[in-house]
């Protein structure tokens, strides 16, 4: 968990609306709140001890907070970015939804300045965390007019999601795991894909290029340069910018 809390720190102080890379700096708060790291990995640490679905939350709030307005890896964070002055919950639609194909995750993507390596590097966010039944209803259940499921799920794999959240399912927090390892930060996600073990229409959409099928394969034999994109896109998205400001209070514009 040590480098998972590490990985969630960098998460949480570039959470905020963003400015352009160049702007941020590496030692931003050493003079104005020198002891801001360490009070940040602590806390996180704690809460992770306490809820190990924390680093998979925090990972989805950085993605939305970029996307919208704006065991693992560490890396310097560059620090600054600034707060936003709306919050819309209609904005949350921009986010690619589980349910796209890749063209639509390449639009979605390039739209803001994010490549085709962005896109499976991100992807491999979902190593952590829980997807709900809701999200991967349609690879299970009246996949089209003449399947019930999505051939390329595997078969038993299919039938243990279908076990799980049955058509008319009643379970309200019903799902499954994102990977088998979910707790751990890993490239476990692209060899259950290449297995065709993914849950989301938009993860098995990255084995209908060859690019994005190139990469998969590439992050599934190594999770040294699945780890060395992740930073890399990481950063890059965190520099979308839309902010305004850096509040001392996140509840009050100044």
């Amino acid at each position: 968990m040590e480098a998972v809390a590490v990985l969630v720190f960098a998460l949480l102080v570039i959470s905020r609306m963003a400015s352009p890379v160049s702007a941020l700096s590496l030692n931003y708060y050493d003079q104005t709140c020198p002891k801001l790291e360490s009070a940040v990995t602590e806390a996180v640490k704690k809460a992770t001890m306490n809820d190990n679905t924390v680093p998979a939350a925090l990972l989805r709030m950085h993605f939305h907070d970029c996307f919208i307005r704006s065991g693992g890896p560490t890396w310097d964070v560059p620090k600054g970015r600034k707060d936003g002055r709306i919050s819309k919950a209609s904005e949350t639609r921009q986010l690619p939804p589980p349910t796209f194909n890749i063209s639509q995750l390449k639009q979605s993507f390039s739209q803001r300045g994010l490549s085709l390596e962005d896109l499976v590097a991100l992807s491999g966010g979902h190593t952590l965390g829980f997807a709900h039944c809701s999200s991967f209803q349609n690879r299970i259940h009246n996949f089209n007019a003449t399947l019930d499921v999505d051939p390329t799920l595997n078969p038993s794999f299919g039938n243990s999601l279908r076990s799980v959240c049955p058509a008319h399912n009643k379970v309200k927090n019903a799902g499954a795991t994102m990977d088998s390892s979910a707790t751990t930060f890993d490239n476990v996600y692209y060899k259950l894909l290449l297995q065709g073990k993914s849950l989301f229409t938009s993860d098995q959409a990255l084995l209908s290029t060859g690019k994005t099928m190139n990469l998969v394969s590439k992050f599934a034999s190594s999770q040294e340069m699945f780890e060395k994109a992740f930073v890399k896109s990481m950063i890059k998205m965190s520099s979308i910018s839309g902010g305004q400001e850096i509040r001392l209070d996140c509840k009050v514009v100044r």
